[in-house]
């Protein structure tokens, strides 16, 4: 069976969010995202879980990567277009999320 593919729409925000992130790690993020979310994005993981309600930029889930899963990609699965669209994503530093610069509280 094959697995249907998601595309990945990000919110023009997101651009900002990552020019605040050092720019040695774009390609981890960009391809950390693109293997994560594209199939199965909905599917719970070590690394993929469901964000507590209510979240921070309306995300339904959040992504878990890089040196000790510093990065966080947040996100919303839209299955009738088949998209995930990325709302943010940030830098955990211990009990602290940076996002574009800015803390912001989870």
């Amino acid at each position: 069976m094959k697995r249907e593919t998601f595309s990945l729409v990000y919110a023009p925000v997101v651009h900002e969010h990552l020019a605040a992130i050092e720019p040695k790690y774009d390609s981890l993020i960009r391809e950390k995202t693109e293997k994560q979310l594209t199939h199965e994005p909905d599917v719970e993981t070590r690394n993929r879980k469901p964000v507590r309600q209510p979240a921070a930029f309306h995300a339904e889930w959040e992504l878990r990567f890089g040196p000790n899963n510093r990065f966080r990609v947040f996100y919303q699965v839209d299955h009738e277009r088949r998209e995930v669209r990325i709302v943010a994503i940030g830098v955990k530093d211990r009990n602290r999320l940076i996002v574009g610069g800015m803390e912001v509280t989870l």
